[in-house]
């Protein structure tokens, strides 16, 4: 879920960027999540445009469906722990609905 909850509100999509995360990660256990989550397709892979040799994560629909258990989740922390991340807490709390919807505007956006 933290890799999941990095992509989604973070907005991570390298393993430099999820190595980076406050939970810090063993780079063998992160390769190894990231690979199961793509196994059951909450994320897919593509290759970075710039560096053939970079993956970029990304969010497929099925992942994105994790949104709303997710940002429940989050509430519910706070409900009953401090938690480091108020300000996301607090904007969650005063629109969930266009918090879930920008969530899912930084995954799929628009066509040209």
């Amino acid at each position: 879920m933290l890799i999941i909850r990095d992509m989604m509100v973070r907005g991570y999509r390298t393993f430099k960027e999820f190595l980076s995360s406050n939970e810090h990660i063993a780079t063998n256990i992160l390769a190894d999540r990231l690979r199961r989550l793509e196994s059951y397709g909450i994320v897919s892979t593509q290759t970075d445009p710039a560096d053939g040799r970079k993956l970029h994560y990304l969010l497929t629909a099925k992942g994105m469906d994790l949104a709303p258990i997710l940002t429940e989740m989050v509430l519910w922390a706070a409900a009953h722990e401090d938690t480091g991340n108020q300000a996301l807490v607090r904007l969650i709390r005063k629109d969930k609905t266009r918090f879930l919807a920008e969530v899912r505007k930084r995954w799929n956006p628009p066509v040209k």
